[in-house]
C-alpha cells in the first residue's frame, strides 16, 4: 500500500507535473507497451528513468474548488456513487446531474472510473469538468497511467491519449479537507493484457466539512479481473487505512460480480457452476445478494469493523446490467475470454433476453444515522441509451441539529 497524505496538489502544480507527463514520458509510452509483464517493465531502462516522475503524478492528489464558499446548513446530505465508465459520455453525464430530480440534489458524488486525458473520453480532464461547471469541490486520484487507449471498442477511438491518466474522484458542495489516497495492490500484473497500464487502484478519503461536524467520504473501486479473495483484502486496505472510530461514508464500485475473474479458465470453471446452479436462481440469490455467499468474507469484513451495509443500500436491487448483444460489452469480455465460451453464454442467457443483472455498487457506513437509499435507474438522456453502465445509487445522511447556531453564524 501507498498512501499519501496532505500532498493535495493546487491546479498549478497538477499542470506543471501534466506538462512534464506530455513532454517526457508521453513520447516514450509506445516503447513502454511492447513490455509484456510489470516485471519486464521495471527493467527497462527507460521506465527507471522515468519512474520517479510517473510516481509523483500517481501519487498526487488534484484538489480544485469550484464550490460554494458557505454552503447551506441542512439536517440531511444527500450522497450519490456514480461509476461513470471513464465518462465518455459526459455531456450527457452533466445533463442529467444539472436536471435529474434526485441527482441534481446531490451534495457529494463518489465517482469511480474517471479519465484526464483520454481519447476515449474527448481528452478531459472529467472530474475537473464536472466540479466547474456544477460548483463543487473536487479531488482525483489517479490510478494508472495508460499505455494504450482502452480495452475493446475504446481503441477505435479518434485521436490518441494526451495524459493518459484515469482514476476516481469525489465532488462536494461542502469544503474539502484533508485528502488522502490508499494505493491498492493489484489482482492481476496490468501490463499482462492488451490494455496495459503502469499503477493500481486507488481509494480517495477526503475530509468532508459540513457545518454540524466533519465525517470521512470515501471512494472505493475493487478489481474486476481478481478472486473474491482479492477484492476482499482491497477492502482491508483501506479499512486499515481509516480512523477506527469516526463517522464514514463508504461508497464506490466493489465489483462484487460474484466471480473469480483473475483467468479465463476460472471466470468460465464459475460460469459453468452458475449454469448448473441454476441461472434464474443464481440471480436472484446470488447476483444481487453477494453478501450471502459468494462475496459473504468482504460484506462480514465491513461489519466487523463497525460498517453497515444493510440500511445503507436497496437490498436485492441490480446497479449493472450484463447485456451480451451489447457491442461494447461483447468486445470488452472478447478480451480475455475465448470465442467458442459466447454461444453458451448467450444460451445461459436467453430465457433473460440476454441481460443478467448484477449489483455491483454499494454504499456502507460508520457512526451515522442514513435513510432512503435509492437505486436510480432512470439516468437517462431524453429516454435514450443508458449514461453508464453502472446505475447511480443514493442515500441520505442525516446530522440533525447539532451546532446549527454555530454554522448560522
Amino acid at each position: 500500500m501507498v498512501r499519501t497524505q496532505d500532498r493535495s496538489a493546487q491546479p498549478s502544480l497538477v499542470e506543471e507535473l501534466h506538462q512534464a507527463l506530455r513532454r517526457e514520458v508521453r513520447p516514450y509510452l509506445p516503447v513502454l507497451a511492447q513490455c509484456s509483464s510489470t516485471r519486464e517493465l521495471e527493467r527497462h531502462p527507460v521506465y527507471q528513468r522515468l519512474r520517479p516522475l510517473i510516481s509523483r503524478v500517481l501519487d498526487t492528489p488534484e484538489v480544485g474548488h469550484f464550490g460554494p464558499e458557505r454552503p447551506p446548513f441542512k439536517m440531511a446530505y444527500r450522497f450519490v456513487a456514480w461509476n461513470l465508465e471513464r465518462g465518455i459520455r459526459l455531456e450527457g453525464q452533466l445533463h442529467a446531474l444539472r436536471t435529474h430530480p434526485y441527482l441534481r440534489e446531490a451534495d457529494v458524488l463518489l465517482l469511480p472510473e474517471t479519465d484526464v486525458g483520454m481519447a476515449r473520453s474527448g481528452n478531459r480532464n472529467v472530474a475537473a469538468v464536472l466540479a466547474r461547471e456544477l460548483g463543487y469541490h473536487y479531488v482525483f486520484g489517479a490510478c494508472y497511467l495508460n499505455l494504450t487507449k482502452g480495452a475493446g471498442e475504446e481503441r477505435e477511438a479518434p485521436g490518441e491519449n494526451e495524459l493518459g491518466l484515469h482514476g476516481n474522484a469525489l465532488l462536494s458542495r461542502y469544503p474539502i479537507g484533508k485528502v488522502e489516497l490508499v494505493r491498492l495492490a493489484n489482482g492481476i500484473d496490468k501490463m499482462a493484457r492488451r490494455e496495459k497500464r503502469i499503477g493500481s487502484q486507488v481509494a480517495v478519503v477526503a475530509e468532508i466539512r459540513f457545518p454540524q461536524r466533519p465525517l470521512l467520504a470515501v471512494v472505493v473501486h475493487l478489481d474486476a479481473n481478481s478472486t473474491q479473495r482479492h477484492r476482499k483484502a482491497q477492502m482491508a486496505t483501506v479499512l486499515r487505512a481509516l480512523p477506527p472510530r469516526g463517522p464514514v461514508v463508504l461508497g464506490g464500485d466493489w465489483n462484487t460480480t460474484t466471480f473469480d475473474s483473475s483467468t479465463a479458465f476460472r471466470a468460465i470453471m464459475g460460469y459453468w457452476l452458475r449454469v448448473f446452479m441454476g441461472p434464474g436462481r443464481v440471480i436472484q440469490r446470488h447476483f444481487l445478494h453477494p453478501y450471502r455467499w459468494f462475496e459473504r468474507g468482504l460484506f462480514r469484513l465491513l461489519e466487523r469493523h463497525g460498517f453497515d451495509f444493510r440500511r445503507s443500500n436497496v437490498l436485492g436491487d441490480y446497479t449493472m446490467y450484463y447485456e451480451f448483444d451489447n457491442p461494447r460489452t461483447y468486445k470488452g469480455l472478447a478480451e480475455w475470454v475465448p470465442g467458442w465460451c459466447f454461444p453458451f453464454i448467450r444460451w445461459a442467457l436467453s430465457r433473460y433476453g440476454g441481460r443478467c443483472p448484477l449489483r455491483l455498487d454499494w454504499f456502507a457506513t460508520r457512526e451515522l444515522e442514513v435513510e432512503n437509499p435509492v437505486v436510480i435507474h432512470d439516468a437517462r438522456l431524453g429516454g435514450g441509451p443508458a449514461l453508464s453502465d453502472h446505475e447511480p445509487i443514493g442515500l441520505e445522511v442525516v446530522l440533525g441539529g447539532a451546532n446549527r447556531d454555530t454554522a448560522a453564524k
